[in-house]
Formats: structure tokens, C-alpha cells, sequence
């Protein structure tokens, strides 16, 4: 809103300009996001708190430490998507088309994960939306996504795939295009989904990811630097940069009540709408397979369920003492806070080695 206002008066106040410049916007933008989101904090967990009276159950087979979590609300989430939404609304152009289709795709995934959140809550358990019910809602998400990002994007890349490493190199998916960015969008918000198991573990990786995802954003939507640096130019790309600021300024403020010991949980609501928002941009700035290298700590969770659970069938037998693995190295004896740290350690070391795939061609 504030920059289509400026647009109208630009002409009676030259210093309006600046709002032009998506820099400066995505500045402001992740300004507003984080204090919307520190000053509304308290507030909410206050509702929240009285609203679910009891908070977040505990699953009974986890590590003894989480059980002193009992009555923590949850459903945290909501407060980084609300600071998103208003900050967005604020400082972004919206005329853009990229960017309903991630506010589509982000909040499809938010009322999912809100009545995931609601179900646990009211049924007083760690199950919510059925499985193949929550499957199916977000692969359809992601299709209708995937059919908006072709109908925008330039023809020459409409399903196409672009190879890091390489100058300029893609594959043309034809109609598999749409099937393979549903799985990316929808296998990154069930990611993070999974990582989301410790005070913190989750937000931190996601402000990582989503720095370095407006850095490419921004890259890739403007002609000089992506032929410079051999990447895809994707024309109205850069406006989401302004998208990935207010997620950032969100969740640091997010972090300033879920850092140990949490006052908040993200919940479902949080991670599966951040998750898919992270899937879905990567989608549009033809970095689908950096996202993997970025989000190697999310891959990582993730994988470790899958081997437990495969294991376990084939075998009867664990290979992890509890999966996902943040939980294992719980069960090892390592404290909350040493993990969560330690695991920000190996998200950023990811996100370096997915960043310096743009110099790599």
C-alpha cells in the first residue's frame, strides 16, 4: 500500500523515489515484520495461552526433557504469518504475480497446519489432520501453484528445470514440470514440518534460508547481475526479495519468545506455511535444486525419518534411538540448547556452499 501511494505522488515529492528501489523496500519491510512482530508477541501468547488451556501436547515417547514443556501454547505461527501478511500488504508491489501466487501457496498451507494445530489441541493428543487428508491438500496446493508459475513465467522456461553448476543449462520437464514442483513445494514444508521439534531449532535455518533466497531473488530478477553470473534471468523474480525480508523479520521476531526455554511454538500453522513459502519462491527463481543444498539441515531431518521408518519395516530394528535425528542426539545426552545451536551450525555451513553455486559455472 505504501509503495502504490508513493507511486501516485512521486511526481509532488521527488524523495519518493526511493521507494522504487526494491532494496530499500525489503529493508523497510523486514523492519516492520519484526516489530509487528516483538510487539504482538506477549499479547498472543497471553490469548493463545487462555484460548488452549493446555497448550501443545507432549508426545509420551519423547525425550523426559520436552515433558516440562507441558502447557506451552502453540500455534506461534500465526503471529509470523499475520507480521508477514500486514508488512507484505505495506511494502510490496501488488501487482506483482509471483507474489499472490506465494501468498496463496503460504497461507493455503497455514490454514492446513491451523487445523492440524486444532485437532491436536482439541483432542489432547500429538495427532491432527490425517495423513493422506494433509497429502492431499498440499499436492494439490502445489499443483495449482506450479500451473500459476508456467502461466507467468517466459515461455522458454515455463517447465523448465534449471542445473546448478552450470552456464545457462536447463531441462525441459514438459508436464512432469508440474508434478515435480508440487514435491519440492510440498517435501519442503513437511521438512521443516519435521525439523520443527526444538526451541528454535526450526526458525533459525529458515531466516538462513530465506536470507539467501531473497539474495537470489533479487539476482535472478535483474537482467545485469544474472547474465553476469550465468543464471536464469526470471523477469518480476526481484519483488520477492521484499516477500523474503518480511519472513525474516517475522521469524527473528518469532525467535525472541521461542529461543530455550520457548514461550511459543511455531506449531503446524508456522512451519508447514514457511516451509511451503521457501519451496514455492525457490520454484520461481528456477532454484529448485540449489534449495536442496540450502536446506540441507531440513534434508537431513528428514532422511533420518525415512531410513527409521524403512528400517523398522524391513528389519524391526532402529537405527536411530528416536527419529527425527535432532531427537537422537537427545537421547545421547546432548542438552536442548547444544543441539539446537550445533544444528544452526551445519544450516549455515549449508547455506554457504548453496550460496557459492552462483559463482560456480
Amino acid at each position: 500500500m505504501i509503495y502504490h501511494l508513493s507511486q501516485a505522488l512521486v511526481n509532488e515529492l521527488s524523495a519518493l523515489n526511493i521507494l522504487k528501489y526494491i532494496t530499500f523496500r525489503s529493508g523497510a519491510a523486514m523492519f516492520t515484520s519484526l516489530l509487528i512482530s516483538i510487539m504482538m508477541g506477549d499479547r498472543m501468547i497471553a490469548w493463545l495461552g487462555k484460548l488452549q488451556n493446555g497448550g501443545q501436547p507432549i508426545r509420551s515417547d519423547g525425550p523426559e526433557s520436552h515433558f516440562k514443556k507441558a502447557g506451552t501454547p502453540t500455534m506461534g505461527g500465526g503471529l509470523i504469518l499475520l507480521s508477514v501478511l500486514i508488512s507484505t500488504l505495506l511494502w510490496a508491489d501488488l501487482n506483482n504475480p509471483y507474489l499472490w501466487v506465494v501468498l496463496f501457496v503460504t497461507y493455503s498451507y497455514g490454514m492446513l497446519g491451523f487445523l492440524d494445530d486444532y485437532r491436536k489441541i482439541k483432542m489432547r493428543n500429538s495427532k491432527g489432520v490425517p495423513g493422506k487428508m494433509k497429502m492431499l491438500w498440499q499436492i494439490s496446493t502445489g499443483i495449482l501453484a506450479a500451473l500459476a508459475i508456467s502461466y507467468i513465467s517466459e515461455p522458454a522456461q515455463a517447465t523448465t528445470l534449471a542445473l546448478p553448476f552450470l552456464k545457462n543449462t536447463s531441462i525441459n520437464l514438459g508436464i512432469f514440470y508440474f508434478i515435480f514442483a508440487s514435491f519440492v513445494i510440498t517435501g519442503t514444508s513437511n521438512s521443516v514440518n519435521l525439523t520443527d521439534g526444538l526451541d528454535g531449532l526450526a526458525t533459525g535455518p529458515i531466516v538462513l534460508i530465506t536470507m539467501s533466497l531473497a539474495l537470489i531473488c533479487y539476482l535472478t530478477g535483474n537482467n545485469i547481475f544474472a547474465n553476469y553470473l550465468h543464471i536464469y534471468y526470471v523477469p518480476h523474480c526481484g519483488e520477492l526479495a521484499v516477500f523474503c525480508a518480511c519472513i525474516i523479520g517475522a521469524s527473528l521476531g518469532f525467535l525472541w519468545y521461542n529461543a530455550p526455554p520457548a514461550q511459543i511454538f511455531m506449531g503446524d500453522v508456522g512451519s508447514l506455511a514457511l516451509g511451503g513459502a521457501i519451496g514455492v519462491i525457490s520454484v520461481i527463481a528456477k532454484h529448485e535444486l540449489v534449495l536442496l543444498i540450502l536446506g540441507g539441515l531440513f534434508v537431513m531431518e528428514t532422511i533420518s525419518v525415512i531410513i527409521q521408518v524403512a528400517s523398522f519395516r524391513l528389519r524391526g530394528k532402529r537405527v536411530f534411538k528416536m527419529a527425527p535425528i535432532h531427537h537422537h542426539f537427545e537421547k545421547l545426552g546432548w542438552s536442548e540448547t547444544k543441539v539446537v545451536i550445533r544444528f544452526w551450525i551445519i544450516a549455515m555451513v549449508f547455506t554457504i556452499i548453496g550460496l557459492s553455486t552462483l559463482k560456480i559455472r
